[in-house]
């Protein structure tokens, strides 16, 4: 009795939390850590997956957590700062800079006309003037949700998506300012003469920050050179600097750290500080930001029916108001009916201004809780809805783009760009798939003319003479010395390469800029493992930092027996087209066969199938090849299914691999490719594209086709 008296006597679990800040946060690395990773193989959103897990911890789930926790509370609020940070440091200048007038032009079309509808749904559901302007600027921003979809088939260059990107600039800043306006109206009760000082000093704010932070980043990144952690400090320094000091002025720190994402925008460029940044957000704030949210959510409100109104009118209101936007813009800037749907699309997702203004709202008291839940589930359906329209739209797009190419000389000189020193660059790590990798990159070489370095990388230790250290040079050099061996039989150069480096990954892609390689050869590495999925492994980290094409190669047979060779691609543009040149130099190696396919959607029109057949035709028919490559198109309402009956007649199969980075330490496979890497039962090579240089592929010399082209 007196042990039940004492378990009874114990505190209640979130208590418990409460006075143990180390505890929620263990808790929130469990959450963010194991619940993505469920919800991906579910094939559903990680966002999804994290609102959902809060949403189950929270008052209206198991009760662990409170909205209200300190410790949360600073979390989810680094969370929020990073969030917009983020969204400024991802807008694409130079995109916005070519289509500037036409990028103000669609941003204000996407910004006053949600903003009058949503104002417009606020006064109707009894809302206060300021709460339905706010309401309305919800729906005035979007986020670029599908933009690994659009930049994956090659279209980002169309003036009509293009537009949409830079668009985002004006939709972000303009519905931050009017949060900020509101906020400041709401909990102060500003006179207009109050507004006018409150403007005044936003506009010396935003000079400052803008002009000031961008001179700074630029100075410091060229004085410190390559000091990656001072360069990190100094990004993060610049966030909260600017969050500061737009609390001082009476702005939300959310408008600051989006300008303060411009503003570094440039110093930062696409170099390694910005991943770092990018992975510290990304793996630990942000989703904790998207946890807390789910903890607010009120559920017995969100089945109420003046919520279940007020979500419907909010969804229904965004798809009308973001159409109209898109049709004035097809008037007014004489688009297709396709590129208006594009841009449609494309600006329907509501993910990072939006929910971050809601948060900060709510917070602030100036919008209600079913305010709240509406976002919530305008989120989901937006960033559901909106990529999969924009993916559907997409492949036409892509084709129609095509036809706009001057010739088809055109896109064949995109893909061509001579190097009379072809060299390949192959680590060797296992044993068991050496000789199969040395075989391919030997048949490649030989092709070529180039040569081969075999790499070896020993793992780097505190004392160059600790004995780890010794056992990993000595199985290097092992290793070395079979793959010289075998490319001496092949009779090709062979230049052994032993590396001592502090990781596999760096270890490659360093010495391949070193040798100024023209393509790396890796083995199929482990994707499906729990640490591969969490941290990424050597393929995906050498992928996203190579300056050349990696080949990703899974054979199952020796290089030397294939003979036909299949290749899939999904539009005609070059980026898509450079595993076709791959497979080329592959099968001019070995007197095989190649095949490029190209799969339509089943509802394609005969003369649609017949334009891209032409072209694909008249492509391929400029490499004058004693066996040119065979092309086939095939109608298929599913891709996957349809490459997978056709590649059981082949040897090979040669699929993209694109790099947009998704999720720390991974890169964006798209489900087709993953589909297919897991039941086709032939060989296959997965070819990754620097990213730096979109345009450019494999380094080779096309015997008599330079005077052709």
């Amino acid at each position: 009795m007196e042990l039940i008296s004492q378990v009874l006597a114990l505190e209640p679990t979130n208590q418990v939390l409460g006075k143990e800040p180390i505890v929620p946060f263990a808790i929130l690395l469990v959450v963010i850590l194991v619940v993505p990773i469920l919800f991906e193989r579910l094939r559903l959103s990680r966002l999804v997956g994290l609102v959902f897990s809060g949403l189950v911890l929270g008052p209206s789930g198991w009760n662990v957590f409170q909205p209200d926790s300190p410790t949360i509370n600073l979390l989810s609020d680094i969370g929020l700062v990073y969030l917009m940070f983020v969204a400024g440091l991802e807008v694409d200048l130079e995109q916005f800079c070519r289509q500037k007038s036409r990028s103000f032009g669609f941003g204000s079309f996407t910004f006053f006309i949600p903003l009058a509808l949503g104002t417009l749904i606020g006064k109707i559901f009894g809302f206060s003037g300021n709460a339905s302007i706010l309401i309305g600027s919800l729906l005035a921003s979007y986020t670029m949700t599908a933009y690994p979809i659009i930049n994956r088939l090659g279209i980002v260059k169309n003036q009509a998506v293009s537009v949409t990107i830079g668009a985002t600039i004006f939709t972000n800043i303009g519905a931050l300012l009017v949060l900020s306006f509101c906020i400041a109206v709401h909990t102060r009760q500003f006179s207009y003469w109050g507004l006018i000082t409150l403007f005044n000093s936003l506009i010396i704010y935003l000079i400052v920050v803008l002009i000031g932070f961008d001179w700074a980043g630029k100075e410091f990144f060229r004085r410190s050179g390559d000091d990656e952690g001072n360069q990190f400090l100094f990004v993060l320094l610049c966030v909260f600097l600017a969050a500061v000091g737009a609390q001082l002025i009476g702005v939300e720190k959310i408008l600051g750290a989006f300008l303060a994402g411009l503003a570094v925008n440039g110093a930062v460029g696409s170099g390694p500080v910005k991943e770092k940044v990018m992975f510290v957000g990304s793996v630990l704030f942000i989703p904790i930001l998207f946890v807390e949210i789910g903890l607010l959510i009120n559920l017995p409100a969100v089945t109420n029916l003046s919520t279940l109104k007020l979500t419907l009118f909010i969804v229904i209101s965004l798809f009308s108001s973001k159409f109209l936007a898109a049709f004035l813009a097809k008037l007014v800037y004489r688009y297709n009916w396709q590129e208006m749907l594009m841009m449609w699309s494309l600006s329907l997702p509501q993910v990072g201004a939006t929910l971050a203004v809601t948060l900060v709202g709510y917070r602030a008291e100036l919008l209600s809780i079913e305010v709240l839940n509406s976002v919530v589930i305008l989120m989901l359906v937006t960033s559901t809805v909106g990529p999969l329209i924009t993916s559907r739209l997409a492949v036409g797009l892509a084709s129609s783009s095509v036809e706009e190419h001057k010739s088809t000389e055109e896109l064949y000189q995109n893909l061509q760009i001579l190097d009379s020193n072809f060299t390949i660059v192959v680590p060797v790590y296992n044993p068991q798939t050496q000789q199969y990798l040395i075989e391919m990159a030997a048949l490649l070489a030989r092709q070529e003319n180039g040569r081969i370095i075999p790499l070896a990388i020993a793992t780097a230790a505190a004392h160059m003479d600790a004995p780890q250290l010794e056992i990993s040079l000595q199985r290097s050099e092992r290793l070395l010395s079979k793959a010289t061996a075998q490319s001496r039989v092949l009779s090709v150069e062979a230049e052994p390469l032993l590396r001592i480096d502090d990781a596999f990954a760096q270890g490659i892609s360093r010495a391949a800029r070193e040798q100024k390689a023209s393509l790396i050869v890796m083995g199929w590495g482990k994707r499906t493992g729990l640490r591969a999925r969490l941290f990424g492994n050597v393929i995906d980290s050498v992928l996203w930092a190579s300056h050349c094409p990696v080949a990703v190669a899974r054979l199952v047979e020796s290089p030397r027996k294939i003979q036909r060779i299949l290749v899939p691609v999904e539009n005609l543009m070059a980026p898509s087209l450079q595993p076709v040149q791959f497979a080329i130099m592959l099968a001019e190696a070995n007197q095989a066969q190649v095949t490029v396919l190209n799969v339509c959607d089943r509802r394609t029109s005969s003369s649609k199938i017949a334009f891209r057949r032409s072209q694909l035709g008249l492509l391929v028919s400029k490499l004058a090849l004693p066996n040119p490559p065979e092309v086939q198109i095939i109608a298929h309402e599913n891709v996957a299914q349809a490459i997978l009956q056709a590649a059981r007649l082949y040897d090979l199969v040669v699929l993209p691999f694109i790099r947009n980075r998704t999720s720390p330490g991974g890169l964006a496979i798209s489900d087709v490719t993953t589909q297919l890497a897991r039941q086709l039962t032939c060989s296959i090579v997965m070819l990754g594209e620097p990213e730096r240089n979109p345009t450019a592929v494999l380094s080779r010399a096309v015997p008599n086709t330079t005077a052709a082209v």
